[in-house]
């Protein structure tokens, strides 16, 4: 694995936790992390991560914009990674 790699894979784990975080907070009733917040983080490399976090933490699921957004983001990604051969 590269540099570029563990990045990758670190920004994914974090993504994860945050949206762990934010479903605590929601159970909590507590200040939330904005979901323009949750989608920057799966945009900019963490949409593997978010998508797990959606699953385990079953956080998001029933927000069209993420229950689709984010599984596209992650379709995007993984064609870059291909296209690029990272």
């Amino acid at each position: 694995m590269n540099l570029i790699s563990y990045a990758f894979l670190a920004f994914n784990i974090v993504t994860f936790f945050i949206y762990g975080i934010d479903k605590l907070k929601a159970k909590r009733s507590r200040w939330r992390i904005p979901e323009t917040t949750l989608l920057l983080f799966a945009f900019l490399g963490g949409s593997i991560g978010a998508w797990v976090g959606m699953k385990v933490w079953r956080h998001k699921t029933q927000h069209k914009k993420f229950y689709i957004g984010v599984p596209l983001i992650v379709f995007l990604q993984v064609l870059i990674i291909i296209y690029l051969q990272i």
